[in-house]
């Protein structure tokens, strides 16, 4: 199909198909797409560089944010000649403001990512505009064929583009993550106890070695493993009969216990760090694993009920009907038909029962206040006192800590996941 167009220099008429009307390069669409995330990446950028202290070093980058912004702006349009050269003209400026910028800098690896993201837009938008039928589109020289071909193009290339910009930003995600972790570990195996340097400089194991040779850590790990075991098993048995109870009866005070249980949820635990101080002294409890496992089985056994009773709501009552009419009683129900079914649900409310107890730091700092009673938190924050700062072997000491954790998560993996979405549907 065509249509026509009224020239506006002669007044006469222009024959454009529908496919030149429609076609717009995959390569511009991207870069229309691409330039914003670049421009927010490069304003980030911009703030470490302040914090850095390098004035040259945000002047290049303030520039080249000035320069996207305008390259942005002036991206051709298939029609006006002057865009194409403007943007390939802005293109070459942030390209060299690139080079120059990893010029002045040391060359590592925040360096280099820093200065990618002025070279790789500017690069991508110097070679898609000038070449193929994307630059032939830039010029203004498109004819009916070319856009037929272009479209055609489109279908497969622009798929591409679009999975290639996903996995772009989800490495950026990744990255967020796994560098204070990379940055960790390289802390443990490198020796002495500075911060900083270059990643895998050096290797050593002295620090795992002074960790797991002292009997103080292996103290630790065992109050905290008995106060992580305590509260899972105190929690699961106060929170299970609970939980079904809230599920399946109806009485007086539900509705009310159950907004409670939400309101204690919506305060800070440092508010009642002071009641539980008085209470667990005049009890005799302080500097004691039973203290803190019933202070943590309180501060989690309403979140451990919510969590339960969505997912006793979830199994069907008939399954419970059928059993009392065979002649089961009601404890054999919940014991026989209900808990077998919940057993997902009933893993990931341990989960996070075992994970409170063995992450948390405000609670055992104040109840504990000798050495041979802390937990691992408590433990490895008193290894960076003021003074003698021990950071290989807190580095080393956390990526210790962190395996137990790591290990539940894959041994448990199947039964989070079923335990997630167990609730998520009724009946």
């Amino acid at each position: 199909m065509t249509v026509s167009a009224r020239n506006g220099m002669g007044g006469g008429q222009a024959t454009v198909t529908l496919a030149e009307r429609w076609y717009v390069p995959a390569e511009v669409r991207a870069l229309r797409a691409w330039i914003p995330f670049a421009l927010l990446v490069n304003l980030i950028i911009l703030g470490g560089e302040a914090l850095r202290g390098g004035g040259t070093a945000q002047l290049a980058v303030l520039g080249g944010i000035v320069l996207l912004a305008v390259l942005w702006w002036s991206l051709p349009d298939g029609r006006q000649q002057w865009r194409r050269t403007a943007s390939q003209g802005l293109a070459a400026a942030i390209l060299v403001l690139g080079v120059l910028l990893l010029l002045l800098k040391d060359g590592d690896f925040y360096d280099l990512w820093a200065s990618s993201w002025l070279i790789a837009p500017s690069a991508l938008a110097l070679y898609w505009l000038s070449t193929g039928l994307s630059g032939s589109w830039c010029a203004g020289d498109s004819d009916p064929r070319s856009a037929e071909l272009g479209l055609a193009r489109n279908r497969r290339l622009g798929p591409r583009l679009e999975t290639f910009a996903l996995h772009t930003l989800l490495l950026h995600a990744v990255a967020l993550i796994v560098a204070p972790a990379v940055w960790i570990v390289d802390l443990s195996i490198s020796p002495g106890n500075i911060l900083g340097g270059a990643i895998g400089d050096a290797f050593t194991l002295e620090h795992f070695w002074a960790v797991l040779g002292g009997e103080t850590f292996w103290r630790w790990t065992r109050n905290s493993l008995i106060v992580a075991l305590g509260t899972t098993l105190v929690g699961l048995l106060l929170a299970i009969p609970a939980g079904y109870a809230f599920s399946r009866y109806r009485f007086a005070g539900r509705k009310g216990a159950m907004f409670v249980f939400m309101l204690i949820q919506m305060f800070p635990g440092i508010v009642i760090l002071v009641p539980y101080f008085m209470v667990m002294k005049t009890l005799g409890l302080l500097n004691t694993s039973i203290g803190l496992i019933i202070a943590y089985s309180v501060t989690a056994l309403p979140l451990c009920v919510w969590m339960l009773k969505g997912f006793f709501d979830a199994v069907p009552r008939a399954l419970e009907e059928a059993a009392l009419l065979d002649g089961c009683t009601q404890v054999g129900v919940f014991v026989f038909v209900v808990l077998p079914l919940s057993l997902p649900a009933v893993a990931i409310t341990a989960l996070f029962s075992f994970l409170t107890a063995w992450n948390e730091f405000l609670l055992a700092l104040v109840f504990n206040t000798s050495n041979d009673s802390y937990t691992l938190p408590v433990g490895l924050a008193s290894m960076i006192p003021a003074t003698g700062q021990l950071w290989g072997d807190f580095a080393a000491a956390s990526i210790i800590v962190s395996i137990p954790v790591v290990v539940l998560f894959v041994l448990f993996q199947r039964a989070l996941i079923q335990g997630l979405s167990a609730g998520s549907v009724k009946g």
